[in-house]
């Protein structure tokens, strides 16, 4: 499959699922910038300034068409290079105590020309007074190498106007501030890096053909999930969702195609073989919405619905459902009077709601060693989202609940990729090298009315069957052929 462009939905997506990661990196870079401005020794910074009378005017005509510009720009910045050589630094360096090196001296030194005439000259040091002292040492030591007889520019009159005096330095709480949101930010955008990089090299699977073909069965559903935080979170979901037209009418077809809607009344109130189990990875919280937000469209239809939560999950995203489940909706709640929601201890099937439709939320670990222990149910279909799994582990996952007993019927997709266009309907492979010839157009409906349709095809077909078709083999090397294709005599 050809790179795909990171887009910004799909970078939210990377960041939410590994928030655990970058909420580290975060906190490492935040503890580590305040660390550093607890230890690191405050800084003062104190200015002292020099005029250069007279000679404004001399360096402005010595320039043939200066006016007091490039020409006495040209002689200020001669006299601040003069201000940092050696010979002044070195004289300096009698009366500073804090450096012990002329490159050490320069270092904690800023020397400019404000404007015409002017030098002015700043110095850094670990306290008020050091600072100041090495401001001016820096101006006594220039005005003095610049009107002594040995100056390498001549004689040049200059005076300090103003003494360095009052020294300013940064606050501990500002520097704790400013260094550790730095160092956050850092820390944060490391984080995301660093999922991006492992999230592109495990290959998660995006397109829903991508999901349906890594274990062969039918996307049946792909609808936007909500991603609850908390149990208010989950509270709101169970009272107000409602979902737009087109995925409810998805989830209306997806119910249909799992039997779970009957044709007639007296049928929709038999809930015996009404069940069904949506399962999720622990690592993809957005897929154990799914089961919720079918619960809650089912009984907004008016299906007596339970909605099931084992209390042997102990994933945060159940964990906070279940503490939701376990508070009765509040007088003024909006929550269908349809909907019911049941705190399972996990397999035993004697403490069955007695609604028409039973929906169970089941969550299996990542190395899917062992199917969640809820009740059963007559159907299960597997809960992802796009951009949240590899064909490795949902492959592991149809394994397990095979082993279980519980064959995957679909696939529902939480939160598909905006710019997916396939659709994750299995396809029928046409055996390799089975010519095909054209039939009239009454044999063809005549031949539409006894096959049998891919989805009855597919259901008909054990789990390595699936699986065998999904990886481009050849199904009928365990049993007969399902998918072979007649041909005209």
């Amino acid at each position: 499959m050809p790179e795909q462009a990171l887009d910004l939905p799909k970078l939210v997506r990377i960041v939410r699922r590994n928030k655990l990661l970058v909420g580290v990196m975060a906190a490492v870079g935040l503890l580590g910038g305040a660390a550093f401005a607890v230890l690191s020794p405050q800084t003062f910074t104190s200015t002292a300034q020099v005029v250069l009378p007279g000679e404004v005017e001399s360096a402005a005509t010595a320039v043939p068409g200066a006016t007091g510009g490039a020409g006495t720009d040209e002689y200020m910045a001669t006299q601040v290079l003069v201000a940092s050589s050696d010979p002044v630094l070195s004289l300096a360096l009698r009366d500073v105590s804090t450096a012990a090196t002329l490159q050490a001296l320069r270092n904690e030194l800023q020397i400019s020309s404000p404007t015409i005439g002017i030098m002015s000259i700043t110095a850094k040091g670990q306290s008020a007074a050091a600072a100041e002292r090495s401001a001016n040492a820096v101006a006594t030591s220039y005005v003095s190498y610049v009107g002594s007889s040995g100056s390498l520019v001549g004689h040049v009159p200059a005076d300090v106007i103003n003494s360095a005096t009052h020294a300013t330095g940064t606050t501990l709480v500002r520097r704790l501030a400013f260094d550790a949101l730095l160092s956050g930010i850092c820390g944060a955008l490391i984080g995301i890096i660093v999922a991006l990089v492992v999230s592109r090299g495990k290959r998660r699977l995006t397109a829903r053909d991508e999901i349906a073909n890594s274990i062969g069965l039918p996307v049946i559903a792909s609808l936007p999930v909500s991603h609850p935080e908390d149990a208010a979170d989950w509270t709101k979901l169970l009272d107000e969702y409602q979902p737009a037209a087109i995925h409810a009418w998805q989830l209306r077809t997806a119910l249909r195609e799992l039997g779970m809607l009957r044709s007639s009344a007296s049928d929709r109130t038999n809930g015996a073989d009404s069940s069904l189990t949506v399962l999720s990875l622990s690592s993809d919280e957005g897929a154990c919405a799914v089961g919720p937000q079918l619960a809650v469209f089912a009984a907004s239809l008016g299906i007596p619905t339970a909605l099931v939560v084992g209390r042997q999950q102990d994933t945060p995203a159940v964990a906070t459902l279940r503490t939701a489940c376990a508070v009765p909706p509040s007088a003024a709640s909006t929550r269908s009077r349809q909907l019911h929601v049941v705190d399972s201890d996990g397999a035993d099937d004697h403490g069955r709601p007695d609604s028409a439709l039973t929906v169970v939320v089941a969550v299996i670990d990542d190395d899917a060693r062992k199917f969640p222990h809820t009740m059963r149910t007559a159907t299960t279909v597997l809960g992802v989202s796009a951009s949240a799994a590899t064909a490795d582990q949902l492959a592991r996952v149809a394994v397990t609940a095979a082993a279980d007993g519980r064959d995957l019927a679909g696939i529902i997709v939480a939160d598909p990729e905006p710019t997916d266009r396939t659709t994750g309907r299995a396809q029928q492979p046409m055996r390799v090298g089975t010519p095909q010839t054209a039939r009239p157009a009454s044999e063809r409906v005549a031949g539409h009315a006894r096959a049998r349709s891919a989805d009855q095809v597919v259901s008909e077909q054990t789990l390595p069957e699936r699986i065998a078709v999904a990886a481009g083999g050849d199904p009928g090397s365990a049993v007969g052929d399902p998918f072979e294709l007649r041909q005209n005599s």
